[in-house]
């Protein structure tokens, strides 16, 4: 019988028996397991900030009015679509403190006049005879909008999109590399 590191090997005339040990084995790959469910919110963080960083700069590449675009970009960490080993990150902008967000990002029709007041706001021109008057609910009909603003002359003007969130997603390889990386890190460093 010859042993070596809990492998135990005996030899008969036809045949052999081994007997391995892995209780060690067993025990490494635990600890990795627990390892790698500790290091899923910070491989998962990792890769959303690079995510972060691109939409950032986007936001930037568009260029600045009043800069509530830039301020209303967040990473956040999502408990609820989260639980032990899976970690959930959302990057995205806050609507409430740039309410046009979803303008630039995915474009829009501009059907009527407008006007920049002397506080430096948007204004959507409203026909004369209807001065004074209720404005349409934001779901009205097209017509009882189009009979209180003043139509563009020329015809509505389609602006495209900036994409700003949609074409951070192009650096994906490089989030989950970073993930990748920052999850190697945690696990090798117990």
């Amino acid at each position: 019988m010859k042993s070596r590191n809990g492998i135990h090997a005996l030899s008969g005339q036809n045949s052999f028996s081994i007997d391995i040990d892995t209780s060690s084995l067993d025990a490494y790959i635990d600890q990795l397991a627990d390892n790698a469910e500790e290091a899923a919110r910070p491989a998962a963080q990792a890769a959303a900030q690079v995510l972060y960083d691109a939409v950032k700069e986007n936001v930037a590449a568009i260029g600045k009015k009043t800069g509530n675009l830039d301020r209303s970009i967040y990473q956040a960490y999502s408990e609820s679509n989260s639980r032990p080993g899976v970690a959930t990150y959302h990057v995205s902008w806050n609507h409430k403190k740039a309410p046009h967000g979803h303008l630039l990002e995915y474009g829009y029709i501009q059907r009527y006049e407008t006007r920049v007041g002397k506080d430096g706001r948007w204004y959507t021109l409203v026909r004369p005879e209807k001065k004074g008057t209720p404005k349409p609910a934001r779901r009205a009909s097209q017509a009882e909008k189009d009979a209180y603003y003043v139509l563009r002359q020329g015809g509505p003007v389609q602006w495209l999109g900036k994409a700003f969130i949609r074409r951070a997603a192009s650096r994906t390889p490089q989030a989950i590399a970073a993930a990748e990386a920052e999850l190697l890190k945690r696990i090798n460093a117990k």
